[in-house]
């Protein structure tokens, strides 16, 4: 199946929140990844399925570092289409992500971990990949 790489990195199709075609999740799905959020630290309560549900980045999305929202104003898709990549915007967004990764260690299994880890803590490297095609 093909990947999904977002305007930060992340890996769209390997993130246990996105739930586009083909890649819809159960309602038990969203749940423990609610569930998941909460004791990583992701969100401060458990959210409903609807709210952990992600349909893909739009600009209108909220987004901490502004990347999406930052790309479309560009007219990019990505930050490695970007002439200014890598900017101190994206590098703070690898910072804070990278920070998260212990934490995520610890909150599951092996198998749930490696999940997490292909859709967020390799976002630099799915970047940089992108640069070379």
């Amino acid at each position: 199946m093909k990947r999904i790489i977002a305007a930060c990195g992340n890996d769209c199709s390997a993130c246990p929140r996105f739930a586009l075609h083909p890649f819809e999740k159960t309602d038990d799905q969203l749940r423990r990844t609610a569930e998941l959020w909460l004791k990583i630290g992701y969100r401060d309560r458990v959210v409903s399925n609807a709210e952990i549900a992600c349909g893909g980045c739009r600009p209108e999305n909220w987004c901490r570092y502004g990347i999406v929202k930052c790309c479309d104003d560009r007219g990019v898709g990505t930050c490695a289409e970007c002439a200014e990549f890598p900017c101190a915007d994206i590098e703070e967004c690898f910072e804070v992500t990278k920070s998260f990764e212990p934490r995520c260690r610890q909150a599951r299994s092996y198998e749930e971990f490696a999940r997490i880890h292909d859709a967020f803590f390799e976002k630099e490297k799915n970047l940089k990949a992108l640069l070379h095609k």
